[in-house]
Formats: structure tokens, C-alpha cells, sequence
């Protein structure tokens, strides 16, 4: 039987080392032999085809075939959950030991082929070394906690006794669970929606992101190695539809785990709440949409910290994170300074492929994304004062200037919409309250971040920022798992606190039992 030993996070990988750069320069070389490989959506165990196929590309290199997968049909949907649906009567009475030993493989493995996992990201999904390293360490992270997490829920719950009964708490799985992960954590998110849904005894139906099927595939296969039995997790690629109509219609899906867009998320709360025929419960729907996240810079701050923290937030990834920062809200009295050291920084960024490990700023997911970015940088230069960046840039893939508008209103449309690429607004305000105000004053609430050496100030912020996740004098980016339990507010979801101790008890309904042991 396995020790279970204390949770600790997955370390980074210092690139720095050259035994660790010719370990990635190996699992490049290595993933770059198998660009290309066909996948056929997997239920209850078996390879199937679809409706033909699609295929996802290098944004670095759009030309480059990385994956061909196929098609899967409303009829393939309904399969898969109701496969799903069979599978869970056996996994939901499978000891809740035996369900975290096989999280606790996958998560041995992942270890094993980290930086192969890193590689499929760095040519899927563009990101640059480190932001791929990071986004599997994270996946590590949620299996190994959530395979802890579960048996802290499947053990003896706090009660108040009385003397006349025997009384106890149970944690049961809930049914068919509809994950629907996005591409710009396309392990890590993944991973952790899916894994905390089957640990806890519930079965799955996997749609990845269109963009990123490669990574999932890779995952998926990870399971299997891992001994989990078919059915448990079915493998279903395809167009969004597939999610928004088949999945989250089903009357035998029990819970929707969705994280994307806002717009999306909206969508599927509304399906799932809809009764269809036949359909005996009350759908969950968990949500991790947008963000519009800030960091504020007040008078007292050390203004080269913020501006390397802004810059760091801003542009990791390409700014394709909901937790990216898009608003950098400084104080009057250090505003020039600070717009000066954020554009030195920016404009220092090495823009370029992903799998160049001088690259700071790689390309972002596809040509629609850049268009639309694109869009909203000359929207910017309207409403406000271009300091850096500013439109496309030079050499192969979908590459965007990293790019800072100075002197937006906080009414702005840079300002208050969700852009997710590598575009930041600075506004200037007054003082405190008007920064928390401005803060405050859009749709979200995920991230956001205060630099401050005034302690009242700190204290204030952290009372009155409406974000589901706040730092002080750090990044608004870079949750880790068991951490900081990552969701938020508003607009930005329902708070799901992704990597944390609740987040489990989203797939998990809660059972009273009493015995009358004297009369």
C-alpha cells in the first residue's frame, strides 16, 4: 500500500542548467518525430472513427501538422455518456484508495515524461519553454492533491454525537461528468478538471479544445497506462457543438465542467439548467470563464518591481490567460516612471517561436486570435497613447507585438473587455480609492494584485478588491496548486477555487446516515 506523504508542489525546471536544456532539446527532438499521428475518439475503450477529421497546427509554424483527429457526431456524444453512464455503477463503488492510486500513477508517469509533456505544448500551443514547464508542473500538482483531497473526503467527516445514535457523513460521486477544458492550459486544466472528476468516483466524457486535442490525447493515453478502466473517461473530439448541444443536453450528464470564454460559459449555464425528458436532476455547472485583471500601483510602491511584475503578467503566454494582466492602474505621483520602465521592458522582449528557447513572447493560438487581438490593438491606439508594440510582428507563425497603450479611461473598450493576447492599458489614478474604484469597475472579478509599502493601503486593497484571487507585491499570474485555490467572481465564474481543498465537493454530494443504537 502507498505512503501517502505530505502534498508538496512540483519544482519548476531551471533552464538554465544545461542538463536541463539538453533534456528539452531531446523531448523536442523526440515529440518533432511524431508530429502528425492520427487519433480516433476513444469510448469505453475502443478506437473509433467520426465524421472525417480536422487537424491541429504549430502556431509557430502554421503549416506543420501537429495532430489529425476525427470528427466525433451527436451520435458518438450520446455513446460516450451513455458508456459513461454503465461505467459508473462499478467506479463509484471502487474504494476511494484504489481511485486515487491510479491518480497517483498518471501523476508518476507525468513526472516521468515531463518534458515531453512540455514539448506537445511548446509545438501545440505555442508556449515558450518555461510556460510550458509550468503549465505541467501544474498538472502534476492536481493529481497528486486531488488523489490526497479524495481520501480526505472518502474518510471519517466532523460531527456532533449524541449518545442515541451512531451518525456519519458521506461523500458520493454524483454521475456522467461533461468536461470541456480550454487550450490555453491545455494539460493542466485539463488534467485538473478531469481528474478531480473521476477520482471522486464519477465517470467522464473528455471534449478537449480543438486547438489542443494532442495534449489530451497524451493524457488520456497516460490514464490508461495508469490502469484506469475503459469507460471511466471516454476520449471525444469534434466541433464545439458537440459540448454545447450533445454533452450539456444529455439527460444522463450530471455535471458540466466547462472553463473558456464568457460568452460560452453563459451559453452552457443556460443549457444545463434546462430539464430534458427524462432527467431526474438538478445539472451543476461549473464555470471558470474571463477576467479583466488589474495590478495596482500605489505612490509608495518600488516602482522597477511593479513594472517587472506588470510586464511579467501581462506578456507570460502571450497574455492568453484569464488571470493575465490587461490593466495596470498607477498612482499619478509614480505613473511616468512606471510607463517608462514598463515600456523598456515590454520592448525587450524577444518575440518569436515557441520552441526557441530565447523566446520570451511566442506566438498566440491561431489566426482568428491574432485577428482579433490585432482589432483591439488599433482600437487602442484611439483611446490612448501607444508607448510599445503595436501590430504584427516579424517571422513565421501568428506573432503579435507585445503591446502597452498608455493614458486609457477606464470606460475604454480596452479597458473593460477581455482582449486574451498581449495587450495591456495603463490608467492613471488620484489616489486609493480611485484605483480600488477602477479596480472594481468591470464585469470581473479574478485576479489582481496591489504594489504597496503603505501597510493600511495593502490592508484596504485586500478588503475591498472584488477578485476571486489577490496578491500583494507579486504578479496577478502564477497560482499554484494547494496555494492559492484559483476561480472568481462575477463574470469570471462561479468561483470554483480550482487547486484548492472545496474544490473536490464540486463533484461530490453529501449523504446523512444515522443508526438508533439505544431507546
Amino acid at each position: 500500500m502507498r505512503e501517502i506523504t505530505e502534498f508538496v508542489n512540483e519544482p519548476f525546471t531551471d533552464f538554465g542548467k544545461s542538463e536541463n536544456r539538453k533534456a528539452m532539446e531531446a523531448a523536442l527532438a523526440k515529440v518533432r518525430a511524431r508530429l502528425g499521428a492520427s487519433h480516433q475518439v476513444v469510448i469505453g475503450g475502443k478506437r473509433m472513427a467520426g465524421d472525417g477529421t480536422f487537424v491541429s497546427t504549430n502556431p509557430s509554424r502554421p503549416s506543420e501538422i501537429v495532430g489529425v483527429f476525427e470528427k466525433g457526431t451527436a451520435e458518438l456524444a450520446d455513446l460516450a455518456v451513455k458508456t459513461a453512464h454503465e461505467a459508473f455503477a462499478s467506479w463509484s463503488r471502487t474504494s476511494a484508495r484504489d481511485r486515487s492510486e491510479v491518480l497517483f500513477k498518471a501523476a508518476a508517469i507525468l513526472r516521468e515524461r515531463k518534458h515531453e509533456m512540455s514539448a506537445w505544448m511548446i509545438f501545440e500551443a505555442g508556449k515558450n519553454w518555461a510556460e510550458a514547464d509550468g503549465d505541467t508542473a501544474e498538472a502534476i500538482d492536481f493529481c497528486e492533491f486531488y488523489a490526497r483531497e479524495n481520501l480526505r473526503y472518502a474518510g471519517e467527516q466532523p460531527l456532533t454525537r449524541i449518545p442515541s445514535e451512531k451518525n456519519e457523513l458521506r461523500y458520493i460521486p454524483l454521475g456522467v461528468c461533461a468536461i470541456i477544458p480550454p487550450w490555453n492550459f491545455p494539460l493542466a486544466i485539463m488534467a485538473g478538471m478531469t481528474a478531480a472528476a473521476f477520482v471522486t468516483g464519477n465517470t467522464v466524457v473528455l471534449k478537449p479544445a480543438s486547438d489542443t486535442p494532442t495534449i489530451a490525447a497524451r493524457f488520456f493515453e497516460i490514464l490508461e497506462e495508469a490502469g484506469l478502466p475503459p469507460g471511466v473517461v471516454n476520449f471525444l473530439t469534434g466541433p464545439g457543438s458537440l459540448a454545447g448541444e450533445s454533452l450539456v443536453k444529455h439527460p444522463l450528464v450530471r455535471v458540466v465542467a466547462f472553463t473558456g470564454s464568457k460568452a460560452v460559459g453563459l451559453r452552457i449555464n443556460e443549457l444545463a439548467a434546462k430539464v430534458g425528458p427524462g432527467q431526474k436532476w438538478v445539472k451543476r455547472a461549473v464555470l471558470e470563464m474571463g477576467g479583466k485583471d488589474f495590478i495596482i500601483v500605489d505612490r509608495t510602491a518600488d516602482v522597477d518591481a511593479a513594472a517587472t511584475g506588470i510586464v511579467s503578467a501581462a506578456f507570460g503566454f502571450q497574455g492568453q490567460k484569464c488571470s493575465a494582466c490587461s490593466r495596470a492602474i498607477v498612482d499619478a505621483s509614480v505613473y511616468d516612471a512606471v510607463v517608462a520602465k514598463v515600456a523598456e521592458k515590454t520592448k525587450a522582449l524577444a518575440v518569436g517561436a515557441a520552441d526557441d528557447p530565447a523566446t520570451a513572447v511566442g506566438p498566440v493560438i491561431n489566426e482568428d486570435a491574432r485577428r482579433k487581438i490585432l482589432n483591439y490593438v488599433e482600437s487602442g491606439k484611439s483611446e490612448g497613447r501607444l508607448v510599445a508594440g503595436g501590430g504584427a510582428a516579424d517571422g513565421s507563425g501568428w506573432l503579435i507585438q507585445p503591446t502597452v497603450i498608455a493614458d486609457v479611461k477606464e470606460d475604454a473598450r480596452i479597458a473593460q473587455e477581455e482582449i486574451f493576447g498581449p495587450v495591456l492599458a495603463i490608467l492613471k489614478s488620484k489616489d486609493l480609492d480611485d484605483a480600488l474604484r477602477i479596480a472594481n469597475g468591470t464585469e470581473y472579478g479574478l485576479t489582481g494584485s496591489i504594489y504597496s509599502n503603505d501597510r493600511a493601503a495593502i490592508d484596504r486593497a485586500k478588503n475591498e478588491a472584488f477578485v476571486g484571487n489577490f496578491y500583494v507585491n507579486r504578479k496577478c499570474t502564477g497560482a499554484l496548486v494547494g496555494v492559492h485555490p484559483f476561480g472568481g467572481f462575477n463574470m469570471s465564474g462561479t468561483d470554483s477555487k480550482a487547486g484548492g481543498r472545496d474544490y473536490l465537493l464540486l463533484f461530490l454530494q453529501a449523504k446523512a446516515i444515522s443508526e438508533l443504537t439505544s431507546r
